[in-house]
């Protein structure tokens, strides 16, 4: 569970209710038709630019950003290092039993004792960033729809208001009900949009930032193996990918 994520999003939620609730009465927040306008609007636009299975598979890329589990790069290079030592000793084959947890470095340590030649093994790998990447980018890219689209959807249900209000300006009862339609509109979809879409797309890219990351990390340890490297040799490579601060910290050394 990402604690940020849950806090930040739901502290945010809390101040803006507490903020209502101080105003006076919080019921009066409450509007049907604009709830209707922003709300149904926005993910009716949305599914209209993505299929059916793309817009409702939006649900489980979203649970990404509360919970998602990645290994820390110091973890893998420790990992890399281990079975470049390995490899030196007993060759590739002796990483056939090796207990490896992360995917992408299983299929990069499984292509080697395969006897695959190193180019193959790069572009194979490389291939895999690419495209895992590219589905990441997608999957953030409904949320940053969603943003985009909710002020929008807040702005017509704010020109139907007003539309509704100076067309029943000899009623000074309708003024009241059309103004609510015309400024909670605006209020929904700039609430939506900034405290719901775009935090998940944002977190979203940042996790695909992440593993991207570990796996460019994971690529150049299995090629440095594959090329007989020296396990400290590769293990100075790698740390490159570390911050600063704990690169010399000998957070991966035995």
């Amino acid at each position: 569970m990402d604690l940020a994520t849950l806090i930040g999003m739901l502290g945010a939620i809390g101040f803006i209710v507490m903020s209502m609730v101080l105003g006076g009465d919080i019921m009066m927040f409450v509007n049907v038709p604009s709830i209707l306008i922003v709300f149904g609007g926005s993910l009716f636009v949305v599914m209209s630019s993505y299929t059916l299975g793309q817009f409702f598979g939006a649900g489980k890329i979203a649970a990404k950003a509360f919970m998602f589990k990645i290994e820390q790069p110091e973890e893998l290079i420790q990992k890399i290092v281990e079975m470049a030592d390995a490899a030196r000793k007993g060759g590739f084959l002796a990483l056939e039993e090796a207990e490896i947890g992360n995917p992408f470095m299983q299929k990069g340590v499984d292509m080697l004792v395969d006897g695959h030649d190193v180019d193959v093994v790069r572009a194979t790998l490389a291939k895999d960033i690419n495209m895992t990447s590219e589905r990441h980018e997608f999957g953030a890219s409904i949320f940053k729809a969603l943003g985009d689209v909710a002020p929008a959807m807040g702005m017509i249900g704010t020109l139907i208001g007003l539309v509704a209000m100076l067309s029943n300006m000899d009623d000074p009862k309708a003024i009241g009900p059309a103004m609510a339609v015309a400024l909670l509109t605006t209020l929904y979809g700039a609430f939506f949009a900034n405290v719901v879409a775009l935090p998940i797309q944002q977190k979203l890219v940042n996790r695909a930032g992440q593993e991207k990351l570990n796996q460019s990390l994971v690529l150049d340890g299995i090629l440095g193996i594959a090329d007989g490297q020296n396990p400290r040799v590769i293990e100075g490579l790698l740390k490159n990918y570390l911050a600063a601060n704990k690169r010399a910290t000998g957070e991966t050394e035995e």
